[in-house]
């Protein structure tokens, strides 16, 4: 075995204890992701054939799906407006984004909570679009969550992008419009699509603020999360640890998904 830096006489205290704790971390992070497998495995079978169940996952995947659009659709024109040189109170935007990304989720509930409670939120109810106690807020509270944080992504995606390319199609002509259709989303397409996946990924197991719009209720507002709060809450502990392995693996999937696109993004730039 070849240790890193090796010094004369043997690895080295700092290296040691570097690894001591590393292994410390890993047993202690896999220890939990094993629970939830095998655990879940056993008791997946009697609990995927529950319409309960089924309910959770198809709420779950939809509503992830509605609001990680709805999120791109607002993100990307945010994030390319805090890419322009020269944008005025770009700082307070940056400040109120990283603000709500720092705050917990149960706290961004209860600000929508209150919004959405309000007179406002009483006509958009009497206008045919309830969202308090209601699957609509399921989506409004996973957008609120992962909002800022697809901004970010987004706007680290653009700003990876040679900003000569884009003046030289100003230069030949094109518009602002054309040149970020025809110049930068092609550009950093990969990284977009690695972005919606993470937010997506986000978006199933958020739970914090959707408790606190709609909290939950069975068969109504039953995302997976809340199943398995649920299923705690009556001390159904097999069922919980069935819907946490499903969630797990749906995870799992994205971010293999994930990986797949980055690697194929490293293929294409070095043989492109």
């Amino acid at each position: 075995m070849s240790w890193p830096n090796k010094p004369k006489g043997g690895p080295g205290l700092f290296f040691l204890c570097c690894l001591l704790l590393a292994l410390i971390t890993l047993v202690f992070v896999g220890g939990n992701l094993f629970i939830i497998i095998f655990r879940g495995l056993q008791s997946l079978p009697a609990s995927i054939r529950q319409a309960e169940t089924l309910f959770a996952v198809g709420l779950s995947v939809r509503s992830a799906c509605i609001s990680t659009l709805l999120c791109f659709l607002l993100a990307l024109p945010t994030a390319w407006l805090l890419t322009r040189p020269g944008l005025p109170l770009r700082g307070v935007a940056e400040v109120i984004l990283e603000l709500t990304m720092s705050l917990p989720y149960i706290v961004l509930g209860l600000s929508l909570l209150i919004l959405f409670s309000s007179p406002f939120g009483k006509s958009l109810k009497a206008a045919g679009f309830p969202v308090v106690f209601s699957r609509n807020g399921i989506i409004l509270a996973q957008l609120m969550v992962n909002l800022p944080f697809a901004i970010k992504l987004c706007v680290t995606a653009l700003r990876g992008v040679d900003d000569k390319l884009e003046k030289v199609a100003g230069l030949l002509g094109a518009s602002p419009g054309r040149r970020f259709f025809t110049v930068l989303l092609p550009c950093c397409r990969n990284a977009l699509i690695s972005a919606v996946i993470l937010v997506w990924a986000r978006a199933l197991g958020e739970f914090g603020a959707t408790l606190m719009l709609v909290g939950v209720t069975r068969m109504k507002t039953e995302t997976l999360p809340g199943s398995i709060f649920l299923n705690v809450s009556t001390n159904d502990l097999n069922a919980a640890l069935a819907s946490a392995f499903i969630l797990l693996l749906l995870t799992a999937v994205s971010l293999g998904v994930d990986a797949l696109f980055r690697h194929l993004g490293k293929g294409q730039s070095r043989y492109g």
